[in-house]
C-alpha cells in the first residue's frame, strides 16, 4: 500500500565513507508515516542532510528529506523542503501532495486542498491526491466532495485501501450498510493487517443485526490493535445486544480506560453497570 505517483522513500548506504543515493520502492507519505517511523530517525536525517548538501539543486532529494521530516513530526521543516522541491521543479506533483498533507497536519485544510488540486492539475491520474483531498473534505464535513474524490481514485484503479475504507465510512454514515460492507471488504483485501476496516465492517454488521459477523470483525480488529477504544465500545454494543451485560460492561470499561472522552464508552458503562 507503485507508480510514478508514489513518493520515493529512498535508502542510503555508506560505502567507503561516501554517501550513495540508491533506488527504492516508493510509497505515499501518509502511508510511510504509518509504516516506518524509523525513517524519521536522527541518524537517517543526518544522512539526508549530507545528501542535500551534495545535491542542492535536486528537487527529489528535498522531497525525500521532507518525507523524513514528516515522519519525524517536524512539520515546519518538512514544509520548507517540499516548498523548495516545488521551487526547483514546479511540476513536481508528488511534492505538492506531500506539502498538502503537511498543511493538513498543521491545521490548514484550505491550503491542503489548494496543493492537492495543484497536484491533480499537473497529473489528473494521481490517485494519492484524490484520496488525500477526499480526506480533507471528509474531516471538513463535506462528504459529497469527499465521496467524489474517493470514487475518482477508485475508478483510476487505486490499490490504496484508504479510498475504499473512507468511501465506506461515508456510505455507512448514510445508512448504506451493504455498500459500506463491500467497501470495507475491499479495504481489508488490500490491507489485511489494518484494524480500522474490520472494526468499521463489524459496526455495519451490528446495525444490520448480524451479531455473529459483527463480533468476529470487531474481535479481529482488537487482535490487530487492542488499544482501539472504538472497537472495544463496539464489542460492548454487540454483547449488550446479545444480553451479556457483564461482558458488555467490561468492554465499555476497556474503551473508557483507553479514551475517557469517548462518550459511547461512558454511556455504555452507565447502561450495563451491575449487569
Amino acid at each position: 500500500m507503485n507508480s510514478p505517483a508514489r513518493i520515493c522513500s529512498m535508502a542510503f548506504l555508506l560505502v567507503t565513507s561516501a554517501l550513495v543515493l540508491t533506488a527504492c520502492q516508493s510509497t505515499p507519505l501518509e502511508q510511510a508515516v504509518d509504516i516506518d517511523p524509523a525513517q524519521g530517525s536522527d541518524s537517517n536525517l543526518e544522512s539526508l542532510n549530507k545528501v542535500v548538501e551534495n545535491n542542492p539543486t535536486s528537487p527529489e532529494v528535498y522531497n525525500v528529506r521532507g518525507t523524513a521530516f514528516g515522519r519525524a513530526g517536524r512539520n515546519r521543516e518538512a514544509l520548507a523542503d517540499f516548498t523548495r522541491a516545488i521551487e526547483l521543479n514546479p511540476r513536481f506533483y508528488q511534492a505538492f501532495a506531500n506539502r498538502a498533507l503537511i498543511h493538513r497536519s498543521l491545521g490548514d485544510p484550505a491550503q491542503a486542498i489548494i496543493d492537492y488540486s495543484k497536484a491533480l492539475k499537473i497529473n489528473p491520474q494521481y490517485d494519492v491526491a484524490y484520496i488525500g483531498r477526499g480526506n480533507v473534505y471528509r474531516f471538513a464535513g463535506k462528504p459529497t466532495q469527499a465521496l467524489r474524490d474517493y470514487e475518482r481514485a477508485i475508478r483510476l484503479g487505486t490499490t490504496n485501501p484508504r479510498a475504499y475504507h473512507s468511501r465506506g465510512l461515508i456510505l455507512q454514515s448514510n445508512n448504506k450498510h451493504d455498500q459500506a460492507i463491500e467497501d470495507f471488504t475491499n479495504a481489508i483485501s488490500l490491507s489485511p493487517t489494518a484494524d480500522e476496516p474490520y472494526n468499521a465492517r463489524g459496526f455495519s454488521y451490528l446495525v444490520k443485526g448480524d451479531l455473529e459477523n459483527a463480533l468476529t470483525d470487531v474481535n479481529r480488529a482488537l487482535l490487530i490493535d487492542d488499544k482501539n477504544a472504538e472497537a472495544w465500545a463496539n464489542q460492548g454494543l454487540i454483547y449488550e445486544r446479545r444480553g451479556s451485560k457483564k461482558k458488555a460492561f467490561q468492554a465499555f470499561s476497556r474503551a473508557f480506560n483507553l479514551d475517557s472522552k469517548y462518550s459511547p464508552a461512558k454511556e455504555g458503562m452507565n447502561r450495563t453497570r451491575g449487569g
